[in-house]
């Protein structure tokens, strides 16, 4: 699911593309794999369109595919990219200390690679059993799919498009992109060897490489800002909540990381696919009345009101209060809807009508009537805006399936077995013929592992990191609109700034924004040179 910096011109995310390579310095690589070679390199020459439509002419040193463990268990997903400007509109460029973007395209908890990668931007996925429905395939293919109503930004099946890599380049920055493993992956035995935890083993596995390198690798290495959309959302999530905690350190050994931190200093999370042992519930108390696109049916309701009475149970547990200002306290199942409303759907609706000239808002507001607009602003009911999305997409549960069909059921496979249930509720409704109704004795370890909330929430981290940029599309059903809001208040609950907002009448994948992300993390880094080569767009 990656993005191609192929010779030619390719138009990615509202971004053209075009790369032609020059001959650059070379060097063999080292015995020692976790020294990184800083000569290496190729010279590029790239031509980035930023949000305002303006060209520029970036020149960049290209690292290739380099293995960033030791000891890896698959090489062609346990490797990163490396680009670094030089020159940009003419103008030489010092990235030795400018921010790293680590931007990983990571859909569907599904496999990452770059082994093939060509350029900035190439990451993707690839290998060990295919994509998810819908998904295009292959390590390095552009994505044209999108998601109903999405911008040119989207990528509906997960994963990164582009946008982010290339407009950070421009701007001065590094970027780094980091492969990982997979769910699907399996070896001649038929042992799965991608499943939960090893993405998140491996992104931090990345970080630790990077951390050590410091001084030979480019760009600043205590600037560290990951940024991952669907499932990569999550794990850039994850990454940042739960930086040098102790919990990986077996895993990160066993591969043979690098005795360095793996603590980021920024998070960049696009409709994030996490908590999943709470995401059934949550995703019914949000979705639970919408037909199903599927079947233009309504969910077995009895299922439905069980789990959203996990969800407000477990809600309820968190405590977490309403973001500043906000007028919230506590977060609770019952004041959750119209905090969402007054919160997030609102400001959304408003940002987006008032960018539009006034003809075209008579014309949206006179099709969409449960809109009112008074005095600039747009207010309505959270029935009313459910009803306005339509159907959701997923059945019931959403995440842990009674018959092992979802992909999150792949992501806790273990050994041979493919798909396992990872919550007491699938497991008890098990549909598949199982001989135990309980959850495996690995899987609460394996979620704490793979939940930032375990991190901001359970066991707080003091090594998180310390900004949040979240974003997600209102009519994006993959998953609850809690999912988000709730990082984000546990993040802001603790301290951390937190910059959160959804995105009107956008689907899975939509990132309406990537020039403001790209002056933010200017901002939150204090990189005092940004903004000279990258012009951002405004928000939509």
């Amino acid at each position: 699911m990656g993005i191609g910096a192929t010779a030619g011109v390719a138009a990615v995310g509202g971004i053209a593309l075009s790369a032609s390579a020059s001959t650059g310095s070379s060097s063999k690589a080292t015995e020692d794999s976790l020294v990184f070679d800083p000569d290496a390199f190729t010279e590029l020459t790239t031509t980035v369109t930023d949000t305002e439509g303006t060209e520029h002419s970036v020149t960049y040193h290209f690292w290739k595919a380099i293995t960033y463990v030791s000891k890896p268990v698959d090489a062609t997903y346990q490797s990163l990219i490396v680009s670094a400007p030089v020159e940009i509109d003419g103008t030489a460029v010092d990235a030795s200390n400018a921010p790293i973007l680590l931007a990983n395209s990571i859909g569907g908890y599904m496999p990452s690679s770059v082994a093939t990668a060509t350029g900035v931007g190439a990451g993707g996925m690839g290998g060990g059993g295919g994509a998810p429905s819908g998904a295009p395939t292959g390590s390095a293919a552009p994505s044209a799919s999108a998601a109903s109503n999405a911008n040119a930004n989207t990528n509906a099946t997960g994963g990164a498009t582009a946008s982010n890599q290339l407009l950070a380049l421009a701007a001065g920055y590094v970027v780094i992109e980091p492969g990982a493993r997979g769910r699907t992956l399996k070896n001649s035995s038929g042992e799965y060897y991608g499943t939960a935890p090893a993405a998140i083993v491996d992104l931090k596995a990345a970080v630790r490489y990077i951390k050590a390198n410091k001084g030979r690798i480019p760009g600043n290495t205590e600037r560290i800002v990951s940024a991952g959309t669907s499932a990569g959302g999550a794990l850039s999530s994850l990454l940042g909540a739960s930086g040098d905690s102790p919990i990986y350190d077996k895993l990160l050994r066993e591969i043979g990381a690098a005795d360095a931190s793996d603590a980021i200093f920024a998070v960049g999370a696009w409709c994030p696919i996490t908590d999943l042992e709470h995401a059934d519930g949550a995703y019914e108390w949000n979705w639970g009345t919408n037909v199903t696109a599927s079947t233009g049916k309504v969910v077995d309701q009895s299922v439905s009101k069980e789990l959203q009475a996990q969800f407000a149970e477990y809600q309820a547990k968190l405590r977490l209060r309403g973001l500043k200002g906000s007028g919230f306290g506590t977060l609770t199942a019952r004041n959750y809807d119209e905090y969402l409303v007054k919160q997030y759907l609102e400001p959304s609706a408003t940002t987006y009508l008032a960018a539009l000239s006034d003809s075209d808002r008579e014309t949206y507001l006179a099709e969409n009537t449960f809109i009112t607009w008074s005095g600039g602003r747009a207010s309505f009911t959270w029935a009313d805006f459910l009803t306005h999305v339509g159907a959701r997409k997923k059945t019931t549960p959403a995440f842990d399936a009674f018959d092992l069909s979802a992909g999150e059921n792949n992501l806790f496979g273990a050994g041979t077995t493919e798909n396992r249930h990872f919550t007491a509720y699938g497991a008890k409704n098990d549909s598949t013929g199982l001989s135990t109704k309980r959850v495996a004795s690995d899987i609460p370890a394996k979620l704490d592992q793979m939940n930032p909330m375990y991190h901001l929430v359970e066991k707080v981290n003091s090594a998180r990191s310390r900004h949040w940029w979240i974003r997600l599309g209102t009519s994006d059903s993959d998953t609850s609109h809690v999912v988000s809001a709730n990082l984000a208040a546990a993040a802001a609950g603790l301290g951390d700034e937190v910059n959160h907002l959804y995105y009107w009448d956008q689907g899975h994948g939509a990132n309406t924004d990537p020039g403001d992300f790209i002056t933010w993390i200017a901002k939150v880094t204090g990189h005092k040179k940004a903004g000279k080569t990258g012009k951002t767009g405004k928000t939509k």
